[in-house]
């Protein structure tokens, strides 16, 4: 081991192996310490990678050059495009992964990644730099092993280890997951160099044995026919790598509710042995039932977590209750009649730091080389962790290299909008990304994420050419079809076959083609196919390129929508040029109201459009900021 890093990762959870990873291939020395070795990219909870939104994060991680679509590929047992009934803007990849093999997989990109030593072992302590030109500076961190390290910044990606207790009914055990201790020491540090710290609560449910399970009595959950990858760099000809299974879906009944009521007196979370505030979107069982007693059942998903073993992740089940409730329970679900448990559902409380002590670079504003990412910042999941993960790596590399800082706005990906929802929204619940969070989602789709986002990870040097070539030229495709569509017609002689084929109008004249594709039942694939086009070199580009012809049919079919989310954008940006200095004082303002001096005297906005999204703060208050301003 060395006694010097240019960066040390805390963590080796799905945040850590991408700030890791990112900062090595910027070209700086990491020491990623983690507690176990064997742990890297553990999936502690759900085995699934995508999901509802989760789904376009991956996407745009793996755009920018990280590496988590890319271990989902490799590693996933099912996928599944979600929301396919609706529009684009919502569709989400998502696949089941192999726990194990996910893990085994993470363990050797961070292996092979030159520049990254894995240490094991915890830190404790952070080693600040007090003569540092700001409040704090950084100069290392010490170790449970007496090990003192050196470094420029620390990025800690300690997901929910931080003082960690996990609850089973009446039983407290210090960890924050089955079998691994919890980090102590590590929160005392920092709250003693001025942090203000919370605590939250997360949970997962039993795991199952799936030879005690009557499947046939479940309804089966089948993956794509002819799955999506993740990662715009999956080779497709020689994917999915691994053999696709079938998930389950059963019920909940009355009586399983009346047996998990039996055990409230004992829940950790009713009797008030659990402080930490829990998902709202994700809640237990118990909760649920508590929650929504008007309904008679609720969904459980039955998924393997491995190709190789029998445990089965009871998905919608997160209890806290008493082991023998939760298997009696478990119990009257039809199919489960004889179902064992082979590892009990349990929550997990640890310490997580609010996030108006953080910039949008997820650097710290109390010490500087010091970023935070993952469930420390107050969210859940895999994706929003490695999407953090990722930021703070590259924003750590960027600033030893006395380079501009990487800053993703709200109009340009999903990851902008989870960041500034962290730092202006300030939540005090675990943060989970819904569509619904972001207001410019037509424009921010996963399928698009290649075209937004991997110029900026080419820049950063993440991204290998002929991956930058490949996007170049699909960019390429969509303009000139775009422009070519949109400056020519195709003849009614030649179209109308293909429209009485589709039971459509057909035409007496001439039109433009971007005004046939308007049409909802007109396809761009089927009229390449069936009109003059599909003999033109326009026509055979965009066919040889499925991923542009995709492309092009949503900018025309969603066209009015575009245009008007473009407009929106635009006037955003107009607010985000109006900077706000740093050292502002907006106890100036008398006008301003006591609530909107306090909220950003603390997160103190980098400009008039950030100011204008922190909770609390009114349009009057934005209009006497502007006005004092221009004064």
């Amino acid at each position: 081991m060395n006694k010097y890093y240019d960066i040390i990762v805390v963590g080796a959870g799905h945040a850590g192996v991408e700030a890791s990873i990112v900062s090595a291939k910027m070209g700086l020395s990491v020491g990623l310490i983690t507690m176990d070795i064997n742990a890297i990219g553990r999936m502690s909870c759900n085995p699934a990678i995508g999901g509802t939104a989760k789904g376009h994060l991956v996407r745009e991680i793996d755009a920018l050059g990280g590496v988590m679509g890319q271990l989902a590929d490799e590693t996933g047992i099912q996928f599944k495009m979600l929301n396919t009934s609706k529009g684009p803007a919502v569709w989400s990849p998502r696949c089941q992964s192999d726990k194990d093999l996910y893990s085994l997989a993470a363990a050797k990109l961070v292996r092979e990644q030159d520049g990254i030593e894995i240490i094991q072992d915890t830190v404790k302590e952070i080693i600040f730099d007090e003569n540092s030109t700001e409040k704090h500076g950084i100069n290392g961190v010490l170790t449970d092993l007496g090990y003192k390290i050196e470094c420029k910044a620390v990025i800690i990606t300690s997901g929910t280890f931080l003082n960690a207790i996990m609850h089973t009914g009446v039983n407290q055990v210090e960890g924050g997951r089955i079998g691994e201790k919890s980090s102590t020491g590590l929160s005392d540090c920092l709250m003693k160099a001025g942090f203000v710290t919370g605590r939250l609560k997360t949970g997962t449910p039993p795991r199952l044995d799936a030879t005690t399970i009557d499947l046939s009595q479940t309804e089966e959950q089948l993956g794509d026919d002819s799955p999506s990858p993740f990662s715009f760099r999956t080779d497709v000809s020689n994917f999915p790598k691994q053999s696709q299974i079938k998930c389950y879906l059963a019920h909940t009944n009355e009586q399983t509710h009346d047996i998990l009521r039996t055990g409230f007196e004992d829940s950790p979370m009713f009797t008030g042995r659990i402080k930490g505030i829990g998902p709202r979107y994700c809640p237990s069982i118990e909760d649920k039932i508590s929650r929504f007693s008007e309904k008679p059942r609720h969904q459980i998903f039955l998924e393997p977590e491995t190709l190789e073993a029998d445990s089965i992740y009871m998905n919608g089940f997160s209890t806290s209750l008493p082991i023998e409730v939760q298997e009696k329970a478990a119990r009257t679900i039809k199919g489960l009649e004889n179902v064992k448990l082979l590892k009990r559902g349990y929550a997990v409380e640890y310490d997580f730091f609010p996030t108006f002590q953080t910039k949008l670079t997820l650097e710290t504003k109390l010490v500087n080389g010091l970023y935070l990412a993952g469930q420390i910042n107050g969210t859940s999941g895999y994706e929003e962790a490695a999407a953090q993960g990722l930021i703070a790596g590259i924003n750590a590399a960027l600033k030893i290299k006395e380079q501009v800082p990487f800053i993703l706005k709200r109009s340009e990906a999903y990851i902008g909008v989870l960041i500034d929802d962290l730092i202006n929204k300030n939540p005090d619940e675990p943060y989970r990304m819904f569509t619904s969070c972001a207001e410019y989602r037509l424009l921010l789709r996963q399928d698009n994420a290649d075209l937004r986002l991997m110029g900026k990870g080419y820049e950063l040097g993440l991204i290998e050419k002929k991956y930058f070539d490949i996007m170049t030229e699909k960019k390429e495709i969509i303009k000139t079809a775009l422009d070519y569509f949109k400056n020519n017609t195709l003849h009614h002689k030649d179209v109308n076959g293909y429209l009485e084929s589709k039971n459509a109008s057909t035409l007496t004249q001439g039109e433009f083609i971007d005004n046939l594709l308007k049409r909802n039942e007109v396809e761009l694939k089927g009229l390449l196919e069936n009109t003059e086009l599909k003999n033109k070199e326009i026509g055979k580009s965009i066919l040889a390129n499925p991923q542009a012809m995709e492309q092009i049919e949503i900018e025309i079919k969603y066209s009015g929508y575009i245009h008007r989310q473009l407009e929106q954008i635009s006037h955003f940006e107009k607010n985000e040029e109006i900077k706000i200095p740093g050292d502002f004082k907006y106890d100036r303002i008398r006008s301003l109201s006591t609530e909107a001096t306090e909220k950003l005297t603390k997160i103190k906005p980098v400009s008039i459009g950030q100011a204008m999204r922190i909770s609390g703060v009114r349009p009057s208050d934005i209009s006497a900021l502007m006005v004092y301003m221009r004064g």
